[in-house]
């Protein structure tokens, strides 16, 4: 009985060290996303929409991932647990950690701006870039970690943050842009900061 229940004990606590690893891998790419059983053989066609699938996996060792595509045959790897972001998209894909609060801006200062675009612009050269600093530039077929945490929600390409989002549901918020996509932002914010205030405009 004794021998029984420490057979037990030794399932329970292996089953436990099992589930507790756990890495989730967010997939962008260009076209639909063939996944198999494994969920590690994956293939893509070349398209032009945004197409995203989050794969789950537990256990640890690393996960392999066999890619096919408009790009040749690769793998990528993601060997600690987490969450990670693979890039089988056309385009790299820049992002960073976002910074939630109940603080709303009705006019952005002239500081503040400089300040964005300052950022924007070392973000899509990939300087100033990296996991402490929690900003990401992931070239096509490259493959980051971006969290330890697997309890994150990453906002993508061409989709904003909802204002009524819930930000205490998960751990971490990120929001990634395609590099065509903050060229964009940066043009605009450039005209933007053209513009000076003057004394009283703020009463308009």
């Amino acid at each position: 009985m004794k021998i029984k229940s420490l057979l037990l004990l030794s399932f329970v606590v292996f089953l436990s060290a099992c589930t507790s690893h756990q890495k989730k891998i967010l997939i962008y790419a260009n076209s639909n996303i063939q996944v198999d059983e494994s969920k590690k053989n994956i293939t893509v066609t070349d398209g032009n929409t945004q197409v995203e699938k989050e794969l789950n996996f537990t256990g640890s060792d690393p996960v392999v991932l066999n890619i096919s595509g408009p790009q040749g045959h690769y793998t990528l790897e993601a060997r600690e647990d987490g969450f990670w972001l693979a890039n089988l998209k056309k385009d790299t894909i820049v992002g960073s950690l976002q910074h939630t609060g109940n603080t709303a801006h009705n006019r952005i200062t002239q500081e503040e701006l400089n300040h964005r675009l300052d950022s924007l612009n070392q973000l899509v050269k990939g300087t100033n870039v990296s996991a402490q600093a929690k900003n990401y530039f992931i070239a096509p077929s490259k493959i980051e970690k971006i969290s330890d945490n697997t309890n994150v929600k990453v906002f993508g390409p061409f989709t904003s943050i909802p204002n009524d989002f819930d930000a205490g549901s998960v751990s971490e918020i990120y929001k990634f842009y395609n590099l065509t996509e903050v060229t964009t932002i940066i043009q605009k914010l450039t005209e933007m900061s053209k513009y000076k205030y003057e004394k009283g405009d703020e009463k308009k």
